[in-house]
């Protein structure tokens, strides 16, 4: 039996598509263009970072712009994954979901980690962090993740059946999506511990650095009780972890921009102010 086309995709267009273009379930093409708007912003704002090396007066804020650098990244991908919530689960996008969705959020929250046990020296007046150790410790605390996704993947598809996420009930596929974040989880709660300690010193230029991880921490903790419950409520409408997940991608995106990149960039070319 033929699957009929929803209105506003084209004929001969794969059914796990549809969410793309449907416009009776208009989630789909929402989160499509605020995730694209998402990528755009990202791409901009690592294509202004090379241009503003020169301006950067202050040596300890340029030491922070590889690290950055690296947090742009993890940002852009976030929003290029939302697109793998939208499209159908199936064994393509089922090991890029459980594969890309704990290591994007740890490499930024593991930048945002190094920025902050960095800030902690300066506002106390110690001496800074280097730009490799920095940066050498926003890769560290994120390959933990890798080696966590990377073990699981595999032995969860036993080497060769791709189709295993789509074949899992729904509960236990979200059991395991949350276990596999608990690494995450993790380093979200030091990263908001660790950027409550920038506001204790002496030095307060810098601590309106740490305010921006402070409160880009705070509203992601809060992104993820919330989508976290939902997933895990026994009784809620299973059809929806889908936008449930997508949303969450794109909301912590556009925190990441409006609440650390934006504000930090805007900080990037002043003057410190001790």
């Amino acid at each position: 039996m033929a699957t009929t086309v929803p209105d506003g995709c084209r004929n001969g267009l794969k059914s796990k598509y549809y969410r793309l273009c449907d416009k009776a379930e208009a989630w789909g093409i929402v989160l499509e263009t605020v995730a694209t708007a998402g990528v755009v912003t990202s791409v901009a704002f690592m294509l202004a970072l090379p241009i503003l090396v020169c301006k950067v007066q202050d040596s300890n804020r340029r030491k922070m712009l590889p690290t950055q650098f690296l947090f742009l990244l993890g940002v852009l991908g976030i929003f290029g994954l939302t697109f793998a919530f939208i499209i159908g689960l199936d064994g393509s996008t089922g090991p890029t979901r459980f594969f890309l969705f704990g290591i994007l959020f740890s490499i930024c929250f593991s930048c945002l980690l190094a920025h902050a046990v960095s800030l902690t020296q300066l506002v106390r007046g110690r001496k800074p962090l280097s730009l490799l150790v920095i940066l050498g410790l926003a890769v560290g605390f994120s390959l933990v993740q890798d080696v966590i996704a990377i073990e699981y993947i595999v032995l969860t598809m036993n080497r060769t059946n791709v189709n295993v996420f789509s074949e899992l009930s729904a509960p236990r596929r979200n059991e395991d999506f949350v276990l596999l974040l608990i690494y995450v989880l993790f380093l979200m709660a030091l990263t908001f511990l660790m950027s409550s300690f920038t506001f204790c010193g002496s030095f307060t230029g810098w601590k309106r650095h740490g305010a921006h991880i402070y409160l880009t921490m705070l509203l992601s903790i809060a992104i993820w009780v919330a989508w976290i419950t939902l997933l895990m409520l026994p009784d809620f409408d299973r059809r929806w972890d889908d936008t449930i997940l997508s949303s969450a991608l794109a909301a912590n995106g556009w925190v990441f921009l409006l609440a650390y990149v934006s504000p930090e960039f805007w900080l990037l070319t002043k003057q410190r102010n001790p």
